[in-house]
């Protein structure tokens, strides 16, 4: 029984041992594996900091980065000082990084290549006391720029020894949308920025840069783009129809839809060049008007509109009575310039409707019929007639409840369609979608008519006048 007691106390005793060596080697190991590495230069956070023998520089210098990003981050107070912090914390250069070795070697780091082809040679495994210095970030004056047939044109830190391969790659080489690219331009000026060299070079060859130089990799511009119109309302398949840059047909783009649904009104039928006035902006004027801005500065918006109104004034004759019509007819222009088209005969090829060129971006609005014909104005009860093919206007009138007290005679027809004003007679045929107005006669107060009277026997004062004038000269 006793020895049996000890065995179990020397049994014990012993895993004690072991789990107390495993542990402390354990121990031993985590130390052994943690290591020192400075980060110096221009970066967000400098010192000294432990790392892990497995860690590769990419992977330590983001978490260092992502480290001071929230230290700092907690303590902005508004979003003001918050994009100003993210600002300020990314200034800093993934290329021309010095990896130094505490055995004196020294090793260029690109880590912005890394990034985009894999190669591990910008991207060693940490040493003990290793110091990593990151360079100046002076882009605007220590750079070169890359433009044309590639992915990703831009701007990047110079460093000693850049080639044009180096600047295609970081650039995500060559555009496959671009076809027969095998040359480059390299602009560079001189020191005091007065003079230009123009050196053209092919695109795999070892052409040593140097700093400022301005790349632009030759192609003609690619044309293989996504052209589309929006067809919208009584088509079968309305949605976007793919169509060239400037030779597809209208009657082709309707027929792309299926063709019209038995409801279509074609007689109310639009083509809008564009998509309205937030089109026209960015085309003409570069400006891409979203609808943040829209949302947030529509004052901006306004001025850039009326900057279109103030050039079509600037050399005009027109006096200020004259002007708020032009206003109204000029914003017509403007929002739907390339509207005024008759599509009822879009299925006879040979006819001009057909072949009506659609651009790219236009939109084209099928809209229902309605079957209606709507009377307001100067009626008893306005509001929408059901349509009957050839009744006249006096039908529609009838069917409100006839003229009212002080109605006009000059009562017009506005065309659903071309929304033109017609004087209205019996033989002017009414469509579905029209519109019937009848004015209000004019009440003249005594006032208002002893001031028009006044101003006609002014005039006829004046014409005396002269005339009177005119007689004595004579004499």
């Amino acid at each position: 029984m006793k020895n049996y007691i000890l065995a179990f106390f020397v049994a014990s005793f012993s895993l004690l041992i072991a789990q107390t060596t495993d542990r402390t080697q354990s121990s031993s190991m985590v130390v052994a594996s943690t290591i020192s590495v400075t980060i110096g230069g221009q970066f967000p956070i400098t010192g000294t900091f432990p790392a892990s023998v497995t860690e590769r520089v990419d992977q330590f210098v983001s978490r260092m980065y992502n480290q001071s990003v929230e230290r700092s981050l907690r303590t902005a107070t508004d979003q003001t000082m918050l994009e100003k912090l993210k600002k300020e914390l990314s200034d800093y250069s993934l290329r021309g990084i010095i990896l130094k070795r505490a055995n004196g070697d020294e090793i260029i780091l690109d880590l912005a290549k890394f990034r985009i082809d894999g190669d591990f040679k910008n991207n060693p495994y940490l040493k003990n006391d290793d110091v990593i210095i990151f360079p100046p970030n002076d882009i605007e004056r220590n750079f070169v720029s890359i433009t044309g047939a590639v992915n990703s044109p831009g701007k990047f830190l110079f460093v000693e020894g850049d080639k044009l391969k180096d600047l295609i790659e970081l650039a995500r080489g060559i555009n496959k949308a671009y076809e027969n690219v095998t040359k480059a331009k390299i602009y560079r000026l001189s020191y005091d920025g007065e003079n230009s060299q123009i050196i053209e070079v092919g695109i795999n060859d070892e052409f040593l840069l140097k700093r400022g130089d301005q790349i632009v990799v030759l192609a003609d511009e690619t044309q293989r783009k996504e052209f589309f119109a929006l067809v919208l309302g009584e088509v079968i398949q309305p949605g976007y129809v793919p169509v060239t840059k400037n030779s597809t047909k209208l009657g082709e783009v309707i027929r792309q839809t299926k063709g019209f649904t038995d409801n279509a009104s074609l007689i109310r039928a639009r083509l809008f060049r564009g998509n309205s006035v937030t089109t026209l902006l960015e085309k003409q004027y570069g400006i891409k008007i979203d609808e943040k801005l829209l949302n947030n500065d529509r004052e901006l918006v306004d001025r850039i509109v009326n900057y279109e109104q103030a050039m079509m004034f600037r050399m005009s004759n027109l006096v200020e009575e004259d002007q708020y019509y032009f206003q109204a007819e000029n914003q017509y222009r403007v929002l739907n310039e390339g509207s005024a088209i008759d599509f009822s005969k879009i299925s006879d090829e040979n006819s001009e409707i057909y072949n009506f060129i659609v651009y790219p971006g236009d939109v084209i609005i099928i809209p229902p019929k309605r079957n209606t014909v709507y009377v307001f104005g100067q009626v008893s009860n306005p509001g929408h007639v059901k349509f009957v093919e050839g009744k006249d206007y006096l039908f529609y009138i009838e069917q409100t409840g006839g003229l009212g007290e002080y109605a006009e005679d000059e009562i017009m027809v506005i065309k659903g369609g071309s929304r033109n004003w017609i004087p209205a007679e019996r033989n002017i045929e009414i469509e579905e979608g029209d519109y019937i107005f009848v004015p209000k006669e004019r009440i003249k107060s005594f006032r208002t008519l002893t001031m028009e009277l006044s101003g006609y026997f002014s005039i006829i004062g004046s014409i005396a006048t002269v005339i009177l004038l005119i007689v004595q000269l004579g004499k």
